[in-house]
This record gives structure tokens, sequence and C-alpha cells, in this order.
């Protein structure tokens, strides 16, 4: 079997999603950390700033992670479907 032709659309939809959760998880370690530095700080205002970072990193990061992996996956499926067309593709082995 030879794979010719990837969806781009379909691919990139796949990575996208991948790349939020990715995102989500680092964000929550991001905010762990942040939240950390900021209990543990002698002052309130570096503990109102680790909240907010704490928070955004949570909604920034998938959203981020999410749109640059479906760029990337969309621009990547499209040049593998032309370089494919190209050269044959890769070839695939099934059982």
């Amino acid at each position: 079997m030879v794979i010719t032709r990837v969806g781009p659309f379909s691919c990139a939809k796949i990575a996208g999603t991948l790349y939020a959760i990715l995102g989500l998880l680092i964000g929550g370690l991001v905010s762990l950390v942040a939240l950390a530095g900021g209990f543990g700080s002698n002052t309130s205002e570096r503990g109102v700033l680790g909240t907010i970072i704490g928070v955004g990193s949570v909604i920034v990061f998938p959203i981020c992670y999410g749109a640059i992996g479906f760029v990337a996956s969309l621009i990547g499926a499209s040049l593998y479907n032309a370089l494919a067309g190209m050269v044959g593709g890769i070839q695939v082995d099934v059982q």
C-alpha cells in the first residue's frame, strides 16, 4: 500500500486537537509552578501576579499550541501531497 495523499484539513484537525491537549497539560504545569511561586512570596503583589499567570497559562497555552499545531500540520500535509505527487509517496506494508 502506498500513501499518495493525506487530507490536509483532517490532518490539521487531529494535530490541532492533540497540540491543544498538550498545551493544556503544559499550561497546567506552568500554572502550578506560578501559583506555588506566588504563594511562596512575601508580598501580596507577587501572589496576585502568580495567580494571573497561573490562570492565564491554562487558557492561553492550549489556544496557542492548538493553533500552531493546526497551521503547521495543514502546511505539512499540503507539502506532503505536493511532494508525494512527484516522488510517489510513502510505502506502507500492512498484514
